[in-house]
């Protein structure tokens, strides 16, 4: 029972993810309520506040549920993995899942929700407010990974603030890149250049 009220918890919550961003985009953000959300959703508006609270923490959730599973995939790789190894792996997992690994051209859904944080200044304050948040997760995880302390060290949360740039810094390019580009290997690229130290590149004379 426990197993099946989990489940339907999930499926419930990816349904006003789901219907929040559709209603967004069809009838535009200012234009849609909470209650609308859930209608659409088949659920009252006090079980959706069991969910979100707002309609922009609701649209901005996907970016919440990748970077929370970046941090619970990093915490389960391997403990004999080298470190940038397996950090890379952790942070494109969650995106190898919704962009696909091979996948070249954003999906429409990804690509309206990824513009749309982008744009909405409440969504790009909600996604400030989620990034905040998980840059504190990812620290904790890259500390336990590397054995060191966030309260006295600096390497866990330097990483963790580069490593989310960098992975925002792919997804940018990956949204303007013409002809399209895979996003997973721009991914694992972008953490390789920062696990290098970042080299500059070689000017054309010199290659």
């Amino acid at each position: 029972m426990s197993g099946l009220r989990e489940r339907k918890k999930r499926e419930t919550r990816e349904a006003l993810m789901t219907a929040a961003l559709r209603l967004a985009l069809e009838r535009g953000l200012d234009h849609v309520r909470v209650e609308d959300i859930a209608a659409a959703a088949g659920v009252s508006p006090r079980t959706y506040n069991n969910y979100f609270a707002s309609k922009y923490e609701a649209i901005a959730a996907r970016h919440t549920d990748r970077v929370r599973g970046a941090v619970a995939a990093l915490r389960a790789r391997p403990a004999t993995e080298p470190f940038w190894d397996a950090l890379t792996e952790a942070l494109t997992e969650p995106w190898a899942r919704h962009a696909g690994e091979g996948c070249a051209a954003p999906g429409p859904e990804l690509l309206a929700s990824i513009r749309m944080l982008s744009t909405e200044p409440a969504l790009r304050a909600e996604a400030l407010r989620v990034a905040l948040a998980a840059d504190g997760e990812l620290t904790a995880a890259v500390a336990e990974r590397t054995g060191t302390d966030p309260a006295r060290d600096l390497y866990p949360s330097l990483v963790a603030a580069a490593a989310t740039a960098a992975v925002q810094a792919a997804v940018g390019h990956w949204l303007r890149a013409d002809p399209p580009v895979p996003l997973v290997p721009l991914l694992r690229e972008a953490l390789r250049q920062l696990a290098a130290g970042l080299p500059a590149p070689l000017r054309p004379e010199e290659t």
